[in-house]
């Protein structure tokens, strides 16, 4: 993965729940070109903007760093995967920023997302999925199995090749498991993904070994292992913070 062309970055991550019809503007296939294409300009930036649960994240991310430009690659790559930009955003900056989105919906579910800010919440993909969505407190509800697979589809994943079938991959990963009171990752088994439709797609000429990112049902892009190393350490603190408790619920209305 390169953090030279941000904007094609964000686009293979945000193609997939897109896809889905959760989030951005409902032109999942023009986002599916730009990833493929690795083309930028204006129309791609617009995109971008119309996600409003990523967006401002990646606005905190650059202005904490002194970035101009919430789409440059560093940044990109911190809110999806993780990165050193992370630890140089101010607890007092991402707490007025999830203050401004989240307290008027979020109801009685504030408190407990509020408390979250201190604990060491980062912004980050990883973040949103498991404090801003209700699926945590779903799980805690005894609704397992739909917010279980929501919960793991949606986190940014990593997986390591096996084979490559056409458009399929097989890949070797590790699922989300709840054990009736935490969350965790199981052992690593092999599954199906997908890294093109119609020969259209994100990344080619995959080789056995090679490790990859995964959203929902996609390959998005190659990992390095240093954003592996990133990737599983990110995924990693977001979930103590749920196992410690912290998280109890996010707000009852899901912000994509």
């Amino acid at each position: 993965m390169t953090t030279r062309h941000g904007p094609v970055l964000f686009a293979r991550f945000a193609y997939p729940p897109n896809a889905l019809g959760y989030c951005g503007a409902d032109d999942h296939e023009a986002l599916l070109e730009y990833g493929a294409s690795g083309v930028v300009d204006r129309g791609l930036a617009e995109l971008a903007r119309t996600f409003e649960g990523a967006w401002p994240y990646l606005e905190v991310i650059a202005g904490s760093a002194g970035i101009g430009d919430p789409l440059d690659g560093r940044v990109v790559e911190a809110y999806w995967i993780g990165n050193p930009l992370l630890e140089r955003v101010p607890m007092e900056r991402i707490g007025t920023s999830l203050t401004d989105r989240f307290r008027g919906v979020a109801g009685r579910s504030w408190e407990r997302l509020a408390e979250t800010i201190p604990a060491g919440a980062v912004p980050t993909h990883a973040y949103h999925v498991f404090a801003v969505y209700p699926w945590v407190g779903l799980l805690r509800t005894g609704s397992t199995e739909n917010a279980l697979h929501v919960l793991d589809r949606c986190r940014i994943r990593w997986g390591q090749v096996v084979r490559v079938e056409g458009d399929a991959v097989f890949v070797r990963s590790r699922p989300l498991l709840w054990d009736g009171r935490a969350l965790l990752l199981g052992a690593a088994r092999v599954e199906e993904v997908v890294r093109a439709t119609d020969g259209i797609g994100f990344v080619a000429d995959l080789e056995p070994g090679a490790w990859v990112a995964l959203h929902w049902e996609w390959v998005c892009d190659r990992l390095s292992q240093r954003q592996l190393r990133a990737l599983r350490h990110y995924t990693a603190r977001e979930l103590d913070l749920v196992n410690l408790g912290v998280m109890h619920s996010g707000p009852q209305t899901v912000l994509a």
